[in-house]
């Protein structure tokens, strides 16, 4: 299978699981839009906007990823840059997003 995803730009493949109610809402949301269901799935999920709370779980959480970020940014080989630099920013986007609804 790795082979026939060797050229492709979107090789990898993102599964969750549902109920049989919520397939079929997705499925039927999916119909109305016109769109592929992959865009769909693209689309909802990347530009959506997410509320976070920072409650001692999530500010636990995220010091852990902290963590695990500066560990592999003192590692850091140049294959890794792209990736760990995503991986700053939504991280970052999220603090901010936290930081923004305490203020509020």
């Amino acid at each position: 299978m790795s082979g026939l995803d060797k050229n492709r730009k979107r090789n990898q493949t993102v599964c969750f699981r549902a109920t049989l109610e919520e397939r079929r809402e997705i499925e039927a949301r999916i119909t109305v839009s016109g769109m592929p269901k992959g865009e769909y799935y693209r689309q909802s999920l990347l530009h959506q906007q997410i509320n976070i709370t920072a409650g001692k779980f999530h500010s636990d959480r995220l010091a852990v990823e902290i963590k695990r970020l500066r560990e592999r940014l003192e590692e850091k080989s140049a294959e890794t840059d792209k990736d760990l630099l995503e991986e700053c920013k939504a991280l970052l986007e999220q603090l901010i997003e936290i930081g923004v609804s305490k203020n509020e």
